[in-house]
């Protein structure tokens, strides 16, 4: 528990955004070259690293992934171990996460499984996604494994509680970027301007009308406009608007669906203001899907060495390990951590008594379950 808990704080210290975690991989780096290497291969990827496990009988692979990057956040809690890097904060976890797949990386090095293991540290899963270029990578090609599975922490839960469920357990999302483009001028003179807040608001109003009233009730979406920016002073008329948001389905088709609606929106307000807008979707995130025999197992194999396992409820939340398990069945759970806090909060303070419930699920798994 010492050694998880000073691991756990020498990351939470270090937070990097997506695809600039260098001090992170170093020191994940460091941390795996000081374990046994006669059946570990190392090979780094980008901001991220493969670490091949050879198991003493071989023949299937299991794959575990881990997620390293942190969020653009100013840390709140005080504590003593708190980000050193201004405005970047580990505010979903990761510093878990990365803790607890290094815990259970040495105890596999220590004393080697019988199938062969690969553990991924991935970087940029907050943005811009980094699951799906590590699938495509030649590390991926080369140690594709047969199931893959991952963990979330779930401030909501009591430590020593897993949470998980059959089928759709995190929904599709993608990010929404717009912007409006028209005539600034003088707030005395708006008839000779194209108010682009006043253009950008219609929208942000508007848009709602996408969920309320062209998605089947029995299905489930959301759209969220969490950033609006225009203008530059109070008595100048915007030139130009941009709004930000995010966009949640629990069907890939209803995310292609509200998409189409967005555009003819965004075309709407084109025609109603005379202006120009352009669409971005950033980055998406395809649906977590679990395979139910795995699920199956977990709960099973979760019972069997006291951890208390409850079925999990489908989340709007995102996560780009979706895309692993599109390409490779496996399955993601919740592991509670008991924080006031919830993820993406600037004082999420996690307990860290979860480390150890963690590393002893993950290694249970790993050496146990039937592919």
């Amino acid at each position: 528990m010492e050694e998880l808990q000073s691991v756990r704080r020498d990351l939470h210290r270090i937070p990097e955004l997506g695809f600039q975690e260098l001090k992170t991989q170093q020191y994940l780096l460091s941390f795996i070259q000081n374990l046994p290497q006669e059946r570990l291969i190392v090979e780094p990827w980008k901001t991220g690293i493969f670490v091949f496990v050879k198991g003493t009988k071989g023949g299937h692979t299991i794959g575990y992934r881990t997620d390293i990057d942190g969020l653009p956040i100013q840390e709140e809690t005080g504590l003593s171990y708190a980000s050193e890097h201004d405005g970047k904060m580990h505010a979903c976890g990761h510093d878990f996460h990365m803790t607890i797949a290094l815990g259970v990386l040495k105890k596999l090095a220590e004393h080697p499984p019988e199938s062969n293991v690969l553990v991924i540290f991935q970087p940029a899963e907050e943005g811009p996604g980094g699951a799906w270029p590590m699938l495509q990578s030649d590390p991926m090609k080369k140690y594709r494994p047969d199931m893959i599975f991952a963990l979330h922490i779930a401030p909501e839960l009591p430590v020593g509680t897993v949470s998980s469920r059959e089928g759709l357990l995190f929904a599709n999302t993608s990010e929404l970027y717009v912007d409006f483009h028209g005539v600034g001028g003088h707030a005395a003179y708006p008839h000779r301007t194209k108010d682009m807040v006043l253009a950008a608001s219609h929208f942000v109003v508007d848009v709602q009308q996408i969920i309320s009233r062209m998605i089947d009730p029995l299905d489930s979406a959301v759209i969220t406009i969490g950033k609006m920016t225009g203008g530059t002073v109070q008595n100048i008329i915007a030139e130009h608007a941009r709004v930000e948001g995010t966009i949640r389905t629990l069907k890939p088709e209803t995310m292609n669906k509200v998409k189409e609606k967005i555009e003819r929106t965004v075309k709407a307000i084109e025609i109603r203001y005379d202006c120009e807008t352009s669409v971005d979707y950033g980055a998406s995130y395809f649906q977590v899907w679990n395979d139910g025999k795995y699920v199956a197992q977990f709960r099973q194999e979760m019972e069997d060495i006291g951890i208390r396992f409850v079925e999990a409820g489908q989340a709007m939340t995102g996560e780009d390990f979706g895309y692993m398990l599109k390409e490779i069945p496996g399955f993601m759970f919740w592991l509670g951590v008991e924080s006031p806090y919830g993820l993406h909060h600037a004082r999420l303070t996690p307990k860290e008594e979860a480390l150890e419930v963690g590393v002893k699920a993950v290694e249970h798994v790993i050496r146990t379950i039937q592919i």
